[in-house]
């Protein structure tokens, strides 16, 4: 076929074959025995979707639990990495709980949480939201702790009518910190020094360039003193029973919890699952059947289809699932727990965390 001037053209259809050749060939000469490439196409819409990953037998089952997930350390923002930034966990989690809410057919929800904890703010929002989902609705809610439930995550959990807690898993770590980085002696040997023009003495209280001293650390520490106590609070009001309320289930140890007995609990330190249960922190020690059997058994529903809420470009075979693995060139493993670099080098910023860190930042 020629075109004007004489020139000669490729038919359309011809076209495509040539084209759908070559990306071929590129794409074969890419790959080894151990490699291969995939187009897998997407939907535009990005908004959360709903997958079925159980259902009881028969036609018609419309009731529902909604399971949704907590991973990682709760900061209010996008997570980050070599391989570019991920979805903010604190708005993803509260997407989901308002999809759940906005779903009349939800009967119950289960909470999976593996977090190590996080940001004071990000781990009260994540609470306020569960418990707002609760009155609103009036449906139990019931936690599931894997690896860990510590510091905000046990936080979060508190917002769980019950909690429960695999046999492996790690709880507890009540309490606040704020680390600071002081690198003051390093600048001093290499010959650097840096002075700050501020409008008041305290403006760069806990700078990393400056010694931290104890006028800083007595207003720092009178402000973990607050957020302390807000930690207590939560977990008094969840854990504790009014004099002469016996509710249903309840184990002998969370009957005998009392506001000094937590006091004396939250020291800072985990606990194992069977030692959580056997001081009234956790109602249970199970696994995620038996907690999804529990709130259908406390939804009163007699058959219900088991969902999660994830984006359409993610796989969701089953409950266990919902976790993304880590990414082995982004992360390093602390305390047994896949944090991202990013992530880490955030917490050399001042910030107030509900957060397990073990001595890994060092000591005061």
């Amino acid at each position: 076929m020629r075109g004007p001037g004489g020139s000669r053209t490729i038919p359309p259809v011809k076209a495509t074959r040539l084209l759908s050749t070559a990306i071929s060939t590129a794409l074969l000469a890419g790959c080894g025995p151990q490699w291969g490439f995939m187009i897998k196409p997407v939907p535009v819409d990005q908004q959360l979707q709903e997958t079925v990953i159980a259902a009881d037998p028969g036609l018609f089952v419309t009731d529902k639990i909604a399971v949704v997930d907590v991973d990682g350390v709760l900061l209010n923002q996008r997570d980050s990495g070599l391989m570019g930034t991920g979805e903010n966990p604190v708005s993803l989690f509260v997407e989901k709980i308002d999809r759940a809410r906005a779903d009349k057919n939800v009967r119950a929800v289960v909470l999976r949480i593996n977090s190590p904890g996080g940001g004071v703010t990000a781990s009260d929002i994540m609470y306020e939201r569960l418990m707002r989902l609760r009155e609103a609705r009036d449906i139990p809610v019931v936690a599931i702790i894997e690896d860990v439930g510590a510091s905000g995550g046990y936080y979060l959990a508190c917002a769980a009518d019950t909690i429960l807690a695999h046999p492996t898993s790690t709880v507890g770590s009540i309490g606040v910190i704020v680390q600071t980085v002081s690198l003051a002696g390093t600048m001093k040997m290499i010959g650097v020094s840096a002075k700050a023009v501020t409008s008041g003495p305290r403006k760069d209280m806990a700078s990393p360039l400056k010694p931290l001293d104890e006028e800083d650390l007595a207003i720092l520490q009178s402000i973990v003193d607050k957020y302390y106590q807000r930690f207590l609070d939560v977990v008094t009001e969840a854990r504790t029973l009014a004099p002469g309320q016996a509710e249903a289930g309840a184990t002998e140890a969370r009957k005998a919890l009392t506001p000094e007995k937590i006091r004396a609990l939250a020291d800072g330190r985990v606990y194992a699952a069977d030692q959580a249960l056997a001081n009234g922190l956790i109602d249970g020690v199970g696994y995620m059947d038996a907690a999804i059997a529990l709130a259908k058994e406390l939804s009163g529903a007699k058959r219900v289809k088991v969902v999660v809420y994830a984006r359409p470009w993610g796989y969701r075979p089953n409950a266990y699932a919902a976790a993304a693995p880590a990414d082995p060139r982004t992360s390093m493993q602390i305390n047994l727990l896949n944090i991202s670099a990013p992530d880490l080098l955030t917490l050399s910023r001042p910030r107030f965390l509900y957060l397990w860190t073990g001595k890994t930042f060092g000591e005061r």
